[in-house]
């Protein structure tokens, strides 16, 4: 007998998508109801694709909402599957722990919730399957829950299902519930459906481990195709996963070259280009894109001066492809100035004298001392300032070195340009 089930998690219904809501070109609506629909996708996918059940492995919602109509849209598209006639298995991880929906909202009868007090094991029986699994009771739950979990049930599929950062956590993710791949494959269960982790990742040993990522991204942080797998189990009970690319609005950071342009619709023209490649795989998704400017460019200077118009620039590239399905997020500057050898076509014995003057302040403690208080003083203000000029940080933390490797070169160009 052929199984197929479908393994999502992290889809964080209603969770506000961040970064685009502050500019007037926002997508709102597609903003606001992204992680519904591309729920809804996933659960249309599911009755047309005829599988024989769901799991979603932790945070289907997203803390304590106020609002129960994220729990009331759910109950409806677990009611699609109901008619359907396939089960769903849900596990509460962190952020399900303190929701009230958790607890308060029955659930249609196809629904089954992992217990929160110890492992519980569901069963069915027709398709000799075996679901192990524990819910979280709070948020911050780091124990190891693994080693509470049953033994495998001899001649059935048996999953674990379990919410995790894994031993040592991943970044930018939480370090709850941990344990290690070796535990996990110790545990001797078919496959195991992971939640916790936005990332996609894939485990094929003894038992095969997966993270399908999160269902939509939510941010620039969350970049690329996102959604859940399809598992297809065989007589031979080895699981074959397929990714299912379910998010309706993807985020893409986009790294464009600007050694080349010497003007500002050169640059433009020159993310055109990258933002047109961008469209050729699943044109039909709309794009949330970051552009960050790099190499060394001979308007450096020009650039950081002129950034409102420069997002202009991007803005009219986006109107001119496609403007329903790119917005811009930011434009990122990272480029460099370039480097200018001093000398007499450049100024003479004045711009060589400045060069030195700027060179001996590296070793200038007293006149150190004093710029770095004034930068301190200046960040305190305007501390969006370090996301933008990455050198400012090193500056921060005491090394004006990298500040006067940024500033010297540029200067002495303009100040020669002027002769």
């Amino acid at each position: 007998m052929t199984l197929r089930y479908i393994h999502t998690a992290d889809i964080h219904l209603d969770s506000p998508l961040c970064g685009l809501s502050a500019y007037q070109d926002a997508p709102a609506e597609q903003l606001r109801g992204a992680t519904r629909e591309a729920f809804r996708q996933l659960i249309t996918l599911a009755i047309e694709e005829r599988v024989d059940f769901v799991i979603i492995a932790g945070d289907l919602y997203d803390g304590d909402w106020p609002d129960f109509n994220t729990g009331l849209f759910f109950c409806a598209e677990m009611g699609r599957l109901q008619r359907a006639g396939i089960s769903a298995f849900v596990l509460f991880g962190n952020h399900d722990a303190e929701s009230n929906m958790t607890r308060a909202l029955r659930l249609p009868d196809n629904v089954r919730c992992f217990s929160a007090k110890v492992c519980e094991t569901h069963v069915i029986e027709q398709l000799k399957v075996a679901l192990h699994g524990r819910s979280f009771k709070v948020r911050e739950t780091t124990e190891n829950l693994v080693q509470g979990y049953a033994a495998p049930l001899r001649d059935y599929f048996n999953i674990g299902v379990l919410h995790t950062a894994l031993q040592g956590g991943y970044s930018g993710h939480a370090n709850y519930a941990p344990c290690s791949l070796d535990e996990l494959h110790a545990k001797g269960y078919d496959y195991w459906a992971l939640g916790h982790v936005h990332e996609y990742k894939l485990w094929a040993d003894r038992s095969t481990i997966c993270f399908p990522g999160n269902l939509q991204g939510r941010s620039i942080r969350e970049t690329g195709r996102r959604g859940a797998v399809m598992v297809t189990v065989g007589e031979d009970h080895q699981p074959q996963v397929e990714r299912l690319f379910i998010d309706v609005l993807r985020w893409e950071h986009v790294m464009v070259d600007v050694s080349d342009c010497d003007s500002l619709d050169a640059v433009g023209i020159a993310t055109g280009r990258h933002l047109i490649g961008l469209l050729e795989s699943d044109a039909q998704v709309p794009r949330a894109v970051r552009v960050s400017l790099q190499g060394e460019s001979p308007i450096h200077g020009e650039l950081f001066q002129r950034e409102q118009e420069l997002r202009a620039h991007v803005l009219a590239e986006i109107a001119a492809i496609a403007p329903e399905r790119l917005w811009l997020e930011k434009v990122k500057l990272a480029t460099r100035p370039m480097v200018v050898q001093t000398d007499a076509a450049l100024g003479g014995d004045a711009l060589a004298e400045l060069e030195a003057l700027l060179g001996e302040a590296r070793h200038d403690q007293a006149l150190l001392q004093e710029l770095r208080e004034d930068f301190n003083q200046m960040l305190a203000k305007a501390p969006d300032l370090l996301a933008e000029v990455p050198a400012l940080k090193l500056t921060r933390d005491g090394d004006l070195g990298a500040l006067l490797d940024n500033v010297l070169p540029g200067l002495l160009a303009r100040l020669g340009m002027k002769d």
